[in-house]
């Protein structure tokens, strides 16, 4: 097949993945997912544990080793077959805590360390650096099969990188796309996931076609087959490596069943990806099927390629004995399975590892070096960071294997760079699943046990597979690689156990011991703090990890749900410890912590507080799971009524002011024009003095008149009786007409206007007169009540997902005092002191009334820096054209 083919087809490959992606996010942005969640999917996600290793390595290790090759599917096997209940708890323990990745599962687990995390994150980028590089090495190996006519050296290297390099770029671009669109890193990423499993039907496919071939092409049938496989394994030149070696054995398997569970990309695929735990019925016994139809034919095939291709590279022999047999399209079909197994273990890794980089370096240095003195403020919008962090992330890994693969030459088995990946990550087994089970596991336990490990890891297998010393030759026929594998093992687990018994975890280690333990949901202890001190700076904080929608649904929810109105609820445990959870879900559970309590201020935990959480652990059944309902219900209901109490107590002030200001503000201009209209009838007057009292006069009725009609207005709103006048207008146009408008108030200081033009101008379907009077009603405000030295106004509009606009209009001042926050729509409610002079505070509750008769919202939005209020419209009103009623407060 002529190389320039073959690099037009990986294109259209390529392209394919691209689009496949594409529609598969844009399908579940549509809530059309319901496909995407079909258990099949998820199995084949989890076939990014068949990477070129076992497509392309696994033949050559049966090639060099025999059966010896079984071992990196069976551990897996065993692990799916024997243990599916313990992965279904794993998954539900990992989406109870909103678990990103496995130094996140292993760090929350153990008291929320940060170190413990930046640990386990430091092996996972070690560990996975050669095994990157095996797949842009086994993709550089098939690309040089096929290119007879062009130069080796343009290929695997040459000045601009070779092929390894463009495919580097290229999978880098694709998990950038794909897997940095959402903040929160606990999210699935349905377009990588359905790209993957199309990509496992790819590579099955092919593997079992180039075996047909082989067997009944090459060979004369299976019995035929099995009798060249019998005469291999006699041949003195390979039976030695043919040879059943129980300890080699048992350290293969138990580090293939620990990799499925350890390694980044499996536990993004089965943990993090899963929609539910359900999912691992199926997977239970679809999985370790499909590994059996990967392995099935990995002996014939190496066994052919021995008799008919000696001297090629047997890592190679799944892609050269049908290119050799001139069976073109087979060969283009191998290379593309191939093509997809590297490809999708590469995008997957890079996700996974960019997100523990992120989370666990490159997020807490930043928030570190920001809290230092004359540091810039931590609490700036995290998001960009965050997303740009993993974007940052994911060309570093990449790069990293690239250069290994330079540095390597190409030249190391395939097998071999896949097994220091294993071993490496093998290391945090124990942690996890002491952490998992033994309630005593400690966070010092855990830093020995998996630093120990990962030290001799590091001496015995990662620096002698680079070159770095050399493997000890061990007497009796010991395999060395076998040796290293039980001894990095067998100390770590004693460290870890060694440690955790004779030291005592911390309170907060105990509450998660119990939470992942007994799987139950995680608890924070109670807090003497003033609620009122500190929810809005939790709203603040969260504004800035999740973007200003997205926390102010989550506490408006979370308000609702204690009976209470607005946006602030109050900082109880359970709703610290929900806040903490969706926190991490974006950066990690350890940093989310750490924010947590900055913000709200850490807590000693007492025995009290634990043997509380104990008890409630042990009377989790369906009866307490009833009364814990019906109490939540009493509480929130409860709740709802103290704030109807506080607020009619408030009001009844409020109105006894607002009565004694409307007298006031009637009978001051009344009396005003009584005294000038009797000054008037002097006759002695001059013609100036009588046009300024004539002036005086007309301003107080324009005074008493406005006052009337703000009245009149409310009544009318009130009563049902409005008519809207409805027609099309542009926000911009209006806005700038309530700028003006409210220009004459405060004229004297200078006001910055903080104005996105373009975004303004929307067209909306509304009555122009009312919304008009309800925004020179906001911006009057800002430019009345607004403290700062040099006060800001800022003006943002951008259109509603469903139809419609937002208005948000804000001021950098000191806000609203949050005492005053719920009754500011409110007819008897003034935002200054109702002894002083003004206006008799109807404004807001005119707006009120008016966005509700225009079928919209006005809310104040607490924690926003300064009074900030967000006018809500509607694609057209409801009530256009005919007389409404109120629907109540918003």
């Amino acid at each position: 097949m002529p190389f320039e083919t073959l690099v037009a087809g990986s294109l259209a490959y390529v392209a394919l993945m691209f689009g496949v992606a594409f529609a598969a996010d844009r399908a579940a942005a549509r809530g059309r997912a319901g496909w995407l969640d079909h258990p099949l999917i998820y199995t084949l996600s989890l076939s990014v544990y068949c990477s070129a290793w076992t497509f392309y390595g696994a033949v050559g290790y049966a090639s060099r080793s025999g059966l010896e090759f079984a071992t990196i599917y069976l551990g897996p096997t065993i692990v799916f077959t024997g243990a599916w209940w313990g992965l279904r708890r794993l998954v539900r323990i990992a989406r109870m805590h909103h678990v990103t990745s496995v130094a996140d599962l292993i760090s929350a687990r153990f008291g929320k360390s940060t170190r413990l995390a930046a640990l386990i994150t430091l092996i996972a980028v070690i560990a996975a650096t050669p095994y990157v590089a095996l797949q842009l090495q086994s993709v550089s190996l098939s690309f040089e099969v096929f290119a007879t006519d062009a130069p080796r050296a343009a290929v695997i290297g040459g000045p601009a990188g070779g092929t390894a390099l463009w495919v580097a770029a290229g999978l880098a671009l694709f998990a950038i796309i794909f897997g940095t669109r959402n903040l929160a890193a606990d999210e699935r990423h349905h377009g990588v996931v359905t790209a993957i499993a199309l990509e496992a039907v790819v590579k099955l496919l092919a593997f079992l076609a180039v075996g047909v071939f082989v067997v009944w092409g090459l060979a004369e049938g299976p019995v035929d087959m099995l009798d060249r496989v019998a005469r291999a394994g006699r041949d003195p030149a390979v039976a030695e490596g043919w040879l059943l070696r129980p300890d080699r054995w048992t350290a293969l398997i138990v580090v293939s069943g620990a990799a499925i569970l350890t390694l980044p990309r499996m536990f993004q695929v089965m943990v993090v990806e899963a929609s539910d735990e359900d999912r691992l019925r199926v997977a239970g016994w679809a999985f370790p099927a499909y590994l059996f139809a990967m392995s099935f034919f990995v002996l014939p095939i190496a066994v052919m390629g021995q008799e008919l291709l000696p001297d090629a590279n047997p890592d190679l022999y799944v892609l050269t004995l049908p290119a050799d047999a001139g069976q073109n399209l087979l060969a283009f079909l191998v290379f593309l399975g191939g093509f997809s197994a590297a490809t999708s273990m590469v995008v997957v890794s890079a996700i996974a590892l960019a997100t523990m980089i992120s989370n666990h370096w490159l997020v807490p240095a930043w928030l570190a070096l920001r809290r230092r003195p004359g540091g810039e403020d931590a609490d700036r919008d995290l998001r960009g960071l965050i997303l740009n962090a993993r974007r940052l992330a994911i060309v570093a890994v990449l790069g990293a294997g690239w250069v290994y693969h330079q540095a390597s030459g190409g030249s190391v088995a395939l097998a071999s760079m896949g097994l220091v990946a294993f071993t490496g990550m093998a290391q945090v087994l124990p942690a996890m699943l002491g952490g998992l089970l033994w309630r005593g596991a400690n966070r010092r336990g855990a830093f020995a046990g998996v630093g120990l490990g990962s030290g001799l890891w590091l001496a015995l297998i990662f620096l002698p597979s680079v070159g770095i010393g050399q493997m000890p030759l061990l007497p009796g026929g010991i395999d060395p690689l076998a040796f290293a594998i039980f001894l990095s093992l067998s100390l770590n687990t004693l460290a870890f156990v060694g440690l955790s018994i004779f030291g005592f975890p911390d309170p907060v280690e105990r509450l998660q011991g119990l939470s992942f333990v007994s799987a139950v949901e995680p608890v924070r202890p109670r807090s003497p703090a003033r609620a009122e001190d500190r929810a809005e700076p939790l709203l603040a904080m969260a504004r800035r990890v999740w973007g200003p929608d997205e926390a102010l649904r989550f506490f408006r929810a979370e308000a609702a749900a204690q009976g209470k109105s607005g946006y602030l609820p109050d900082p109880t445990p359970d709703f610290l410890t929900r806040l903490e959870r969706r926190l991490a879900g974006a950066i990690g559970a350890a940093t989310a912590h750490a924010m947590i309590g900055r913000v709200a201020g850490g807590v000693a935990l007492t025995v009290a507080d634990l043997m509380q959480v104990a008890s409630e652990a042990r009377r989790a059944k369906e009866e307490t799971r009833r009364l814990e309902s019906a109490r939540a219900e009493l509480a929130r209901t409860a709740g709802q009524l103290r704030e109807a109490n506080d607020k009619l107590t408030a009001l009844s002030v409020q109105k006894d002011a607002f009565l004694g200001q409307i007298s006031h503000e009637l009978r001051t201009p009344m009396t005003s024009i009584r005294a000038f209209s009797d000054i008037m009838k002097t006759p002695d007057l001059s013609e100036a003095e009588r046009r300024n009292f004539a002036g005086i006069i007309h301003q107080e009725a324009g005074r008493l008149t406005r006052l009337l009609d703000d009245l009149l207005d409310l009544s009318v709103l009130e009563s049902g009786q409005a008519r809207l006048s409805v027609s099309a207008v542009n926000l911009h146009d209006l806005i700038g007409r309530a700028v003006q408008a409210a220009s004459a108030t405060r004229p004297e200081r200078s006001f910055t206007l903080d104005r996105d033009m373009p975004s303004e101008h929307l067209g909306v379907i509304t009555d122009a007169d009312r919304l008009l009077q309800v925004l020179i009603n906001v911006v009057t405000n800002a430019r009345k009540y607004c403290d700062a030295e040099r006060p800001v106004l800022t003006i943002r509009v951008h259109r509603r997902a469903g139809g419609g606009a937002v208005i948000e209009i804000a001021d950098n001042g000191r806000g609203i005092d949050r005492a005053r926050q719920s009754l500011i729509f409110e007819k008897f409610s003034r935002l200054n002191d109702p002894a002083r002079a003004g206006g008799a505070g109807l404004g807001l509750a005119i707006c009120r009334e008016i966005m509700t008769v225009l079928g919209g919202d006005i809310a104040y939005l607490p924690g926003q820096g300064g009074a900030a209020f967000r006018i809500v419209l509607p694609p057209h009103p409801a009530a256009a054209g005919r007389s409404v009623g109120t629907a109540g407060s918003p």
